[in-house]
């Protein structure tokens, strides 16, 4: 990778220097905005959302996601159309996106068609001010929105006409190859996960002995069990929890990625749930929470001890022995579709209902055997934990070599004006 022979002040803080060749124009000069709106056509066009995937498609009829009643206020989006999110970068997982389908999409975005630039060269381009954090500093009023005009207004590098096109080649090439990575690996890390659920539910439901007498656990999601297990009903194996008055104790949030945290552990923030914390629920370490969701789980494990909710149940097993053999039952899959069928509400309001949970029965092994199921978990899954762990990290990095190699080249660090691009077809 080699650099440009001369570079210029770009005048810009976070955009430092450029090639000497480029120009710095204004924002307005390659941007229309649309602000159409789909009124009672609604049902005639496709819904989407930005993300980090970009601008996708999404599926009303799958019941997943928050939606509105109306849509009437939905922008119309085009084809090649950029839509930008210009209010505060912290609340949105990107800024910018450039879209392939027409469609609507909430009117809180902005939609601009875009003429006299390479469109994916000035999608690359604000991909690298999104990464860098730049359209902060623009940021105005309580809702930290960044105005139309002070947008329109913003200096942007320009490469010449040919430029952009070698530019966006390299770019859709070498991006093309990582994505093709990532997906590999994101593959791996999804089978190497299905792998550990599947052996999990296997032990906590049959147990480690492949050769012992099996029974009818007379339990539809269950099966067969060892002839020598039990079953209960839940509401014979925990009971509620409902203390409260400890203000002083740490705040708590149920995830069904890490299981009950302090908030401040959580995406590196601290939100503020209550102020009335002494009308929060304790929960002591072991105990578990049932969460407000059913689709990854639902019943989330304590790893620590603080106050929540009033609004979760607490649920803390009779028998303390219990507790870790319970964590990794009620994170088998069987038990969380069993989990599904006690739900009341619809979509993303569903919530467990407790009272329905604990009329089903569960399976207890002997403690002795519930330990050992437990300790050949922690064991035994160490190594498929181990190499998940290495498959995040090279995804992480992927990503962000990904990101990195974007801004570089779009804002003029690296020139790929003398880079052969393969024909792969």
């Amino acid at each position: 990778m080699t650099v440009y022979p001369t570079y210029k002040d770009s005048g810009i803080e976070w955009l430092g220097q450029i090639p000497t060749h480029w120009d710095l124009l204004r924002n307005k000069i390659f941007i229309t905005e649309h602000d159409n709106v789909v009124g009672q056509d609604a049902y005639k066009y496709t819904l989407l959302s930005l993300t980090k995937q970009g601008v996708i498609q999404r599926d009303i009829e799958s019941g997943k996601g928050k939606f509105p009643k109306e849509f009437d206020n939905y922008k119309i989006v085009e084809s090649g159309n950029i839509i930008f999110c210009l209010f505060d970068v912290d609340e949105t997982p990107r800024t910018v996106g450039l879209s392939s389908i027409d469609g609507m999409i909430t009117g809180a975005y902005n939609v601009f068609s875009i003429k006299g630039i390479n469109s994916q060269f000035y999608y690359y381009y604000f991909l690298a001010v999104d990464e860098a954090k730049a359209l902060r500093p623009l940021y105005s009023g309580l809702r930290k929105v960044v105005k139309t005009e002070r947008f329109a207004g913003l200096r942007i590098p320009v490469p010449p006409e040919e430029e952009q096109r070698q530019i966006v080649a390299y770019l859709d090439y070498k991006s093309n190859k990582i994505n093709e990575r990532i997906c590999q690996r994101e593959r791996e890390l999804q089978t190497l996960s299905e792998l550990k659920q599947a052996e999990i539910a296997a032990v906590v439901t049959r147990g480690l002995d492949p050769n012992v007498p099996m029974k009818e656990s007379g339990i539809e999601w269950l099966g067969k069990i060892p002839a020598h297990w039990e079953v209960r009903k839940i509401k014979n194996c925990l009971q509620e929890r409902s203390e409260k008055g400890y203000p002083n104790e740490p705040i708590l949030c149920a995830t069904q990625s890490r299981g009950v945290i302090p908030q401040d552990m959580y995406d590196n923030r601290v939100v503020v749930v209550n102020k009335d914390f002494d009308k929060l629920k304790l929960v002591k370490c072991g105990d578990f929470v049932i969460s407000l969701r059913s689709f990854q789980g639902g019943i989330e494990y304590a790893y620590y001890q603080g106050i929540i909710s009033a609004a979760y149940t607490i649920l803390t097993p009779k028998d303390k022995r219990n507790s870790e053999y319970f964590k990794h039952l009620f994170k088998s899959h069987d038990f969380i579709q069993l989990l599904q069928t006690c739900v009341t509400g619809i979509r993303e309001g569903q919530n467990i209902n407790y009272a329905m949970l604990a009329k089903h029965f569960i399976p207890i092994p002997p403690i002795e055997e519930q330990q050992k199921i437990v300790l050949y978990i922690k064991n035994r899954l160490y190594v498929i934990d181990e190499y998940i762990a290495k498959l995040k990290t090279e995804i992480n990095y992927l990503q962000e070599y990904k990101q990195r190699l974007i801004s570089d080249v779009v804002t003029g660090k690296v020139d790929v004006r003398g880079v052969e691009i393969p024909n792969e077809e």
